[in-house]
């Protein structure tokens, strides 16, 4: 079944942009141009996500998820808004939001967020133990192993692969990475992203071993064995 995402979105063209969107990506979408109508929506239905716009007419989207929050309901909420300066988007995350995304947006990206989002919700008690095929991350003693080699990583390191590999077979962009790894929520602009991959790969892909940290050319980075 086709998950549920319910859009509380004012702006008619860009509602209708998402649902088009969300529809040919496979999801189930559904429209509320109201902040009032769409918090009723996600309290009387169930969803799998909302993509829940910042600023709305008769409650605006911090109400929303503030409220939604306080009725006990855990729907994973990605914010959608103009509002892009760190104030705003500490705001909206401290409201409740659990992930934050600025207008305008790459299509491509709205998607991976609500699909990083859905697998977070389905993956129920956590791990103790990631894998990516013959590679392993224990997240108790934060020690890394590829085919029983040991993998000494710095803390940094460490933080982004577990990133990356709780989202395997996704493409990670600098803006997705910069948020999760260093919490900034803009991008600097430096090549510290970079640098940290690349330090990755020699310690994980070395020659002789199939690579499994992988650059997509202007989209970001992924790992994945197959």
């Amino acid at each position: 079944m086709a998950p549920k995402i319910l859009i509380i979105e004012d702006d008619v063209e860009t509602a209708e942009e998402i649902g088009e969107l969300l529809l040919a990506s496979g999801f189930a979408p559904r429209q509320s141009f109201d902040g009032r109508e769409g918090l009723q929506l996600a309290l009387e239905e169930e969803f799998d996500a909302i993509t829940l716009d910042r600023m709305l007419p008769s409650c605006d989207g911090l109400e929303v998820v503030r409220r939604l929050r306080e009725a006990g309901r855990h729907t994973p909420v990605l914010m959608v808004s103009a509002l892009g300066d760190v104030d705003d988007r500490v705001s909206g995350l401290r409201a409740g939001g659990d992930d934050y995304m600025i207008k305008p947006f790459a299509p491509a990206e709205l998607v991976a967020r609500l699909e990083v989002m859905l697998r977070r919700k389905s993956h129920g008690e956590p791990q103790l133990v990631l894998k990516v095929g013959d590679l392993e991350l224990d997240l108790v003693s934060r020690e890394a192993l590829r085919s029983g080699r040991r993998i000494e990583l710095l803390p940094r390191e460490f933080k982004l692969l577990d990133y990356m590999m709780r989202n395997a077979g996704q493409v990670l962009s600098r803006r997705m990475i910069f948020e999760a790894v260093w919490e900034y929520y803009f991008d600097p602009g430096t090549n510290v992203i970079e640098v940290h991959v690349a330090r990755l790969r020699k310690k994980i892909d070395i020659p002789g071993e199939a690579p499994l940290i992988h650059t997509q050319r202007g989209s970001g980075y992924v790992i994945d064995a197959a």
